[in-house]
């Protein structure tokens, strides 16, 4: 494993609001002796200096632009809304600096080819915030399925479902800023698991629906806050299949709202020698002529997955692996 040569990195902060602030923020700062904040971003001036009087950061920019002129900057984490990881993202490359996007990837596939491609080019490291592969119980189900404990993969059935979950702030229900509702937020999420913990085979056909039978109405209770339902326009819920290049399948749920007695957040993986929930861990194989259901423990399986993240991501750039 190759080093390179600077032990410590600089990072910056494109976007120092909630997440920044509350995940990728604490995260860097866990970890002093791999890496330190540098300068934060945001255009306004205020969340900026918050959160660098917060952790400590000397330089504060209104002009992300301006960041990425610093030398002294190794790494950005891009924690703007989604509109806006694209360009951060791209301009981050050209500037030479190795690149944490938050999740989702981008708005379409179209952007998010050209951020892959762009991350190549300049030869950096690209991460998307998909923390939950760094959760204990999934990196344990990881191993099982990679050890054939599974046997082939064929279906997996995704499901990221809140009853009353429509956020109540921020920019969740704007499709112009978003790109979407529950599938492009939350839905994402069990998504990425899923593939990763199948092997990500390679997704060849993709169909779906989405509905809004819900965010226009004003006689709706949020759970999360209530939403501005004159303004609502992304989906409140979307279901999709997807079929893969080795012949499996997906089967993808993802709600804001929907009339079912709990929120669901789990992925279902079907194999010829075992089955899995991913939440809670849950493995069931047939021994002996029966079913046996077990859920594994583990010890300190509540870590901060968003802090594993962020340490991994530093780790990849400073040992130069994936």
């Amino acid at each position: 494993m190759r080093l390179v040569s600077k032990k410590k990195l600089g990072i910056g902060i494109i976007g120092s609001g909630g997440i920044a602030q509350g995940a990728h923020m604490p995260g860097y700062a866990a970890i002093p002796d791999l890496c330190e904040i540098v300068a934060v971003a945001d255009v306004n001036e205020e969340t900026a200096r918050t959160a660098a009087q917060k952790f400590n950061v000397k330089h504060v920019f209104t002009d992300y632009r301006k960041l990425l002129e610093m030398d002294e900057v190794d790494a950005v984490s891009v924690c703007t809304p989604n509109y806006l990881h694209y360009e951060p993202t791209i301009l981050a490359f050209q500037a030479g600096k190795h690149v944490l996007c938050e999740k989702p990837i981008a708005m379409n596939a179209k952007q998010a080819a050209e951020m892959v491609a762009a991350g190549r080019k300049a030869g950096k490291k690209f991460m998307v915030g998909y923390n939950l592969r760094f959760a204990p119980t999934s990196q344990l189900l990881k191993t099982y399925i990679d050890a054939g404990d599974l046997g082939e993969i064929y279906f997996a059935r995704a499901q990221a479902l809140r009853r009353r979950g429509i956020p109540g702030w921020g920019v969740f229900i704007d499709k112009s800023k978003q790109g979407g509702g529950p599938l492009i937020d939350i839905g994402v999420h069990i998504l990425d698991l899923t593939l990763w913990l199948m092997g990500h085979p390679k997704p060849i056909a993709a169909s779906g629906m989405t509905y809004a039978k819900f965010g226009h109405r004003s006689d709706v209770v949020g759970f999360m806050g209530q939403w501005d339902y004159k303004n609502f326009t992304v989906e409140d819920f979307a279901v999709g299949l997807v079929r893969l290049e080795n012949g499996a399948t997906i089967s993808l749920e993802s709600s804001f709202v929907a009339n079912i007695p709990e929120d669901v957040f789990t992925s279902t993986l079907c194999g010829t020698e075992g089955g899995a929930l991913t939440h809670p861990l849950t493995i069931v194989r047939e021994q002996h002529r029966s079913l046996q259901v077990f859920k594994p423990e583990i010890p300190n399986p509540n870590i901060n997955t968003h802090a594993a993240e962020v340490k991994h991501f530093c780790e990849c750039i400073l040992n130069d692996t994936e």
